[in-house]
């Protein structure tokens, strides 16, 4: 949907029985079954992918590219392309996002805050003088 060019390539996971303590920062894909205790961030200027899986449990705030959640987050969340949220997503938290995937059944407990990007693709005032000339 949406036209999606988000990195589909996992490169690190997270496993069910695994919990972390303390902030977690990652480049490329990752993918979250088990739990987190902190903030998880994406690297600046990566082409990132975060999957919050139906088991996964995040408490803390979430800065990435694209994200999809069908986990829990108990934080902000920041979300700079694509947020998808399946079914099953929970987030407790004011959410930042430029495009917007909500399925049936998902949950936000917070503020939801369009980013537009940072550029327009179309200046009409530009069209318009470019035309006259």
């Amino acid at each position: 949907m949406f036209g999606r060019q988000a990195k589909s390539e996992i490169d690190s996971l997270v496993g069910i029985s695994a919990r972390i303590e303390g902030d977690l920062c990652f480049t490329g894909g990752l993918r979250i079954d088990g739990e987190v205790h902190g903030n998880v961030v994406a690297a600046d200027g990566a082409d990132s992918m975060l999957i919050v899986s139906e088991h996964a449990r995040i408490e803390g705030e979430v800065r990435c590219a694209s994200l999809v959640v069908n986990g829990y987050i108990a934080g902000s969340v920041y979300s700079s392309e694509l947020l998808e949220l399946q079914p099953k997503g929970r987030i407790h938290g004011d959410v930042h996002y430029r495009l917007l995937e909500m399925h049936g059944g998902a949950l936000v407990t917070g503020k939801l805050t369009h980013e537009p990007a940072s550029e327009p693709v179309f200046h009409l005032a530009d069209a318009e003088i470019g035309s006259a000339a």
